[in-house]
């Protein structure tokens, strides 16, 4: 009897866990909850509840709690050496939700991937790439490493050096170019742009312009545009540099 009242009880609890879960599931869409603590509640409160249900159950079948609590350290410390590195996974999934370096939405960099959050869960991070890749990144993998977060300030600088010839008309070549991100509508006002020279090359003179974007639009920013600046100069009148070498003739 004590058998059968104990797989009753496990069919009815978990019946009650799945019907529990998707209650604060639905609790939390209504409230809004953040979509980076979501799913990690979710399967805390769902191991959880899993638990105390086979601690009763172990009661009902007559398992002394001791006995029980003894078995549950012997499991844990097993499982605890089987899965050491998913454990320190896990870890480091708590500390990213604690001190949030970033969220679901974010555009970050870390571990060799650019891409922006999809979701944090226990164990992994999900990004999605500028080309539609799914990266799964475990979460040690991403507190081990440096995470350069694109989304925090709210807009990005896209540096772009082009070059023209010694002799050129250094200012005529600035207004042209800060004429184009004027008139940009992917480029930011606010911060205002700017053009300034970055450096004098051995058959160049390096300029550079600074324009900023949304974190959204910067790829659009880094190649439409770069391309009407290349277009405005050459309307212009400016020709690319090209290598120049200076040989002086000494008299004998």
């Amino acid at each position: 009897m004590k058998l059968i009242g104990a797989l009753v009880a496990l069919i009815i609890g978990l019946w009650l866990i799945r019907f529990l879960v998707k209650a604060v599931a639905k609790a939390f869409e209504i409230r809004k909850m953040d979509a980076t603590l979501k799913p990690f509640l979710l399967t805390v409160i769902g191991f959880g509840l899993k638990a105390l249900l086979f601690i009763t159950i172990a009661g009902i079948v007559g398992i002394p709690t001791a006995s029980f609590a003894a078995l549950i350290a012997g499991v844990g410390i097993a499982i605890g050496a089987a899965f050491n590195g998913s454990l320190g996974h896990l870890a480091s999934g708590v500390m990213l939700l604690i001190f949030r370096p970033f969220k679901v939405g974010d555009l970050i960099e870390t571990n060799g991937t650019l891409g922006f959050v999809k979701e944090i869960s226990v164990f992994v991070t999900v990004l999605e790439t500028f080309q539609n890749k799914t990266e799964i990144i475990p979460n040690g993998a991403v507190t081990a490493n440096k995470i350069t977060n694109y989304t925090t300030i709210g807009n990005l600088r896209v540096d772009m050096p082009f070059s023209i010839r010694y002799g050129a008309d250094i200012e005529k070549a600035k207004a042209i170019v800060l004429d184009v991100l004027k008139g940009d509508g992917q480029v930011l006002q606010d911060p205002a742009p700017r053009v300034a020279v970055n450096s004098l090359n051995q058959s160049a003179v390096e300029l550079v312009a600074l324009p900023y974007s949304s974190v959204e639009g910067y790829w659009d920013v880094y190649w439409d545009t770069r391309q009407r600046i290349v277009e405005a100069l050459g309307n212009a009148g400016f020709q690319a540099p090209y290598q120049q070498t200076v040989v002086t003739m000494k008299q004998a």
